[in-house]
């Protein structure tokens, strides 16, 4: 897809936004957010993921803004939500949540053509102290991508940030997936890359938009797709957490389109 007079390429194709665009993906990224926060007060032990489906869907429209994910590739559902030991890509239906299950929901919505997208973790009842810190860190391990963030850092900045942090409390980081640049388009360059070496890959311009949103497994890193051609999972079983923003390079530091507006990005708050 085109994006006509939207600033311009650099020479590894990764978009520089101008001034201007900061506004409406931080609009679109509110709004996303915003669905993920009331969606919270469903999450509970007994209701489905198609139900919880339902409701996104319905605030999308609600919003008039419209869903990225019902159409694409075929997908459709307006989220996806993936339990335990999915590790993206989850599917929504007839699964019924139980009581300390574990989910990471993912919106996606256009809002006058800016594309907002985020996710984050949510527990049905009672949170074991495992799960508990999985989620943790894998929170934290964004929030450290994310401070990598500013001019004159490198992609591999951010993956170096959050693969030490996350094998330094003896748990892994999926490479089979990762984050990527979005603006007017849903993905585009570059591959945000949640592992890798400081000083490598792309330098960060101001004016770059994309997404960091590391999946961190308790056992090993290899995840294997199913046969519906969506859903990932540990090869392990072992349980998965993940955490997405959106986010922008400022002029010396970073913005973050995708905030929580009641504060509730962290399922513990």
């Amino acid at each position: 897809m085109d994006e006509p007079n939207r600033g311009h390429l650099t020479k590894d194709g990764i978009r520089i936004y101008e001034d201007a665009d900061y506004a409406g993906m931080h609009i679109a990224g509110q709004l996303a957010a915003q669905i993920l926060d009331e969606i919270a007060e469903f999450v509970q032990p007994g209701v489905t993921t198609a139900h919880l489906d339902d409701i996104i869907t319905n605030k999308i429209e609600t919003a008039g803004a419209k869903s990225a994910t019902i159409g694409y590739k075929g997908y459709q559902h307006a989220s996806c939500i993936s339990v335990n030991h999915v590790v993206c890509h989850g599917i929504p239906g007839k699964k019924i949540l139980k009581d300390g299950d574990i989910l990471n929901i993912d919106v996606t919505v256009i809002v006058d053509g800016w594309y907002g997208d985020t996710s984050r973790m949510y527990v049905a009842g009672k949170l074991s102290r495992k799960s508990e810190r999985l989620i943790e860190v894998t929170h934290d391990s964004l929030m450290l991508g994310i401070e990598a963030v500013k001019p004159g850092n490198t992609f591999g900045d951010i993956g170096a940030a959050i693969q030490t942090y996350v094998e330094s409390q003896r748990m892994s980081v999926v490479r089979d997936f990762c984050g990527h640049g979005l603006g007017r388009v849903f993905h585009a360059p570059p591959n945000v890359l949640h592992y890798g070496r400081p000083g490598t890959g792309p330098v960060l311009e101001e004016g770059m938009f994309f997404t960091i949103e590391p999946m961190v497994n308790l056992g090993r890193p290899e995840t294997k797709v199913l046969a519906d051609d969506w859903t990932a999972v540990t090869r392990d079983k072992s349980l998965t957490a993940q955490f997405e923003h959106s986010v922008a390079v400022t002029a010396n530091s970073v913005e973050i389109f995708t905030l929580s507006p009641a504060g509730k990005f962290h399922p513990t708050y």
